[in-house]
């Protein structure tokens, strides 16, 4: 009997959908009487698949030594791994990680969901957490949630169903739908970028509270009074407005507050940053300092300064955050906090790949950066 597949698996939306086109294009050659050797070869051929077994034989073990041996077993002696390692290599063996997440072990995947890819920033988190895992059996894989919670939700759960080694998460403000699963993950769960708050289980990244805090500390001693804040998107992104919360406490502490405020509801990108400096500076003339939600807002407003003759730093301060190359490109100085982000990623790996090798207990679960501020003069 002739076995034709009837459909392939492929994502869509963040479940898995039955597609047939591979399928009806075979049946179509098989029926129209296309019945080349070459196409009767590639429907009726089974490919041989290299198994464990073959690469045991190859190297010389067990199929328990060789399969200890790709897990990366501590057991296992050097020059056996490297012989069966060697083995796998030389007869194309890739294993089948699906049918061991099926009979009940964890897939060798870390996934990792960040809200977004568009900028420097996340790529670096990236990064540092290829850098973690490197030299280990783990891959990550990631996925964007666009700062949107129920995606985040559908992201984090499709991750879980596929048993990962562990899960990365940005932030510690997820719904309690995404609380729930997580807390439910018979996984490490290392939630990422921020402090300030319980998370699920780890979490690695600074207070960002406490950089909005040190931030306008700082500006203050400076001798500015009269200061702007320009954002976007605060309703979704809650470290910004963590940040913004920080500096109005300074504020406050020192019998000040903001003179005006922008926050856009648009993506944060330098145009954002640009034309909405360009409104508050003219609805408010005198302003000596504005606050930016990021980087990105910040260039935006230094564009705005340099193509209307407004001296930064002399007569008006700029302060971003996270120390982009780009503000350091500029022609102008604009204060900024410096983030470690490829620390931060590097740190989370180390954690989800201790707890895999049995160091759960004693790793440690909270791990607090604490960014430099540079000033910009």
């Amino acid at each position: 009997m002739v076995s034709i597949p009837v459909s392939i698996p492929v994502v869509n939306r963040g479940r898995l959908a039955l597609a047939v086109p591979v399928a009806s294009r075979a049946l179509k050659r098989w029926a129209g009487g296309d019945r080349s050797q070459k196409h009767k070869q590639m429907i009726l051929d089974e490919k041989k698949r290299t198994t464990l077994a073959d690469v045991a034989v190859a190297a010389g073990v067990s199929k328990m030594t060789a399969s200890r041996a790709l897990r990366g077993a501590g057991d296992v002696s050097k020059a056996k791994a490297d012989r069966v390692r060697q083995a796998a290599k030389e007869i194309g063996y890739v294993g089948n990680h699906l049918a061991s997440s099926l009979s009940g072990k964890r897939s060798d995947l870390i996934g990792v969901v960040v809200p977004s890819v568009e900028n420097i920033v996340f790529a670096e988190v990236l990064a540092g957490i290829a850098d973690g895992i490197e030299g280990s059996d783990l891959q990550p894989v990631f996925g964007v949630t666009d700062y949107d919670l129920d995606k985040e939700y559908d992201v984090v759960r499709n991750m879980l169903s596929w048993k990962p080694a562990g899960i990365i998460v940005t932030g510690l403000d997820q719904s309690d739908a995404t609380k729930r699963i997580l807390e439910n993950a018979d996984v490490p769960v290392v939630q990422i970028m921020d402090v300030d708050g319980i998370p699920v289980d780890a979490c690695v990244g600074l207070s960002h509270f406490t950089a909005g805090k040190e931030m306008a500390e700082a500006l203050l001693k400076m001798g500015r009074k009269r200061f702007a804040y320009v954002g976007c998107g605060l309703d979704r992104d809650t470290r910004a407005a963590k940040r913004l919360s920080g500096f109005q406490a300074a504020l406050s502490e020192n019998g000040l507050a903001f003179v005006a405020t922008r926050i856009g509801r648009a993506r944060s990108t330098v145009k954002a940053g640009r034309d909405l400096s360009a409104e508050v500076l003219a609805s408010h003339p005198g302003l000596d300092c504005i606050y930016y939600s990021n980087d990105d807002l910040a260039v935006g407003g230094a564009y705005h300064c340099i193509a209307n003759g407004v001296a930064v730093p002399d007569e008006l301060v700029l302060a971003g955050f996270n120390g982009l190359d780009l503000v350091d490109s500029l022609p102008i100085r604009i204060a900024t906090t410096r983030t470690p982000r490829r620390e931060i990623g590097r740190a989370a790996a180390e954690i989800v790949l201790n707890s895999n090798h049995g160091g759960g207990v004693g790793t440690e679960r909270r791990k607090q950066f604490h960014p430099a501020i540079d000033i910009g003069v």
